[in-house]
């Protein structure tokens, strides 16, 4: 199977040449699809010369990079959705561009799929994978969130919040995606649960960021997280 890996971008000048590199190492046929999501600290000059290099793009049959800018900021919802009109695989994996989330990790989310048990494989970071220790509130907000997702889509999830989701690209591609930002998870996982997926948790390392570090998300996002949990469980 061909692996589409979805990328979005927002200011990201300090990782995104390492996370492309460990990306690009993986001994596996994919495409790489980057959506730069109007970055202004450098990161769009660096994707943008990186777009102009053929021999970067495609060096050989089984790494393939495409990068698509946003002439404005709209959030990761809005650059996924972007991504997922591009894709090409049969399997979909969200990667941020930050170094929290480890691509080494993919042969686990990928194997419930490629052995044809799952639909939808999401890589949680409280089964007892490696994890950097931070903050105790993010924990507790996730907890109530993962919780009340969990009630309303009749799921048990340990980490509906989690970076890492896999899909077979035909689920993905069935689901319209209207949230812009951070409400992505909280979505994606409703409109997973009532579309019957076979859905799988793998446990995955995870080494989380600080604020001073360039970590994004913030208590506004929780808060918005909760009326989409409500929203796309009810509403849409």
């Amino acid at each position: 199977m061909k692996l589409s890996i979805l990328i979005p971008v927002y200011n990201e000048q300090s990782t995104i040449a390492e996370m492309l590199s460990r990306v690009s190492s993986l001994d596996i046929h994919k495409e790489v699809i980057i959506v730069d999501d109007c970055s202004t600290d450098g990161t769009r000059e660096y994707l943008y010369q990186l777009s102009q290099d053929p021999s970067v793009l495609n060096s050989d049959g089984k790494n393939e990079i495409r990068i698509f800018f946003h002439p404005n900021n709209q959030g990761k919802g809005a650059a996924l959705r972007t991504a997922i009109g591009r894709v090409t695989g049969e399997v979909v994996i969200v990667q941020d561009a930050d170094l929290e989330y480890d691509p080494r990790d993919y042969f686990r989310l990928l194997e419930p799929i490629w052995d044809g048990r799952a639909d939808v494989v999401y890589g949680s970071r409280f089964l007892g994978g490696p994890h950097r220790v931070l903050y105790f509130w993010h924990y507790v907000g996730n907890k109530i969130l993962t919780t009340l997702s969990n009630m309303l889509t009749n799921l048990n999830l340990s980490d509906m919040e989690t970076c890492y989701k896999c899909f077979r690209a035909e689920v993905i591609k069935k689901i319209n995606i209207r949230s812009n930002r951070f409400g992505f998870e909280p979505e994606v996982t409703a409109k997973v649960a009532k579309l019957k997926c076979r859905i799988y948790e793998v446990p995955i390392s995870y080494s989380g960021r600080t604020y001073e570090e360039g970590k994004k998300i913030t208590w506004r996002d929780g808060i918005a997280a909760l009326f989409h949990v409500i929203r796309y469980r009810f509403f849409d």
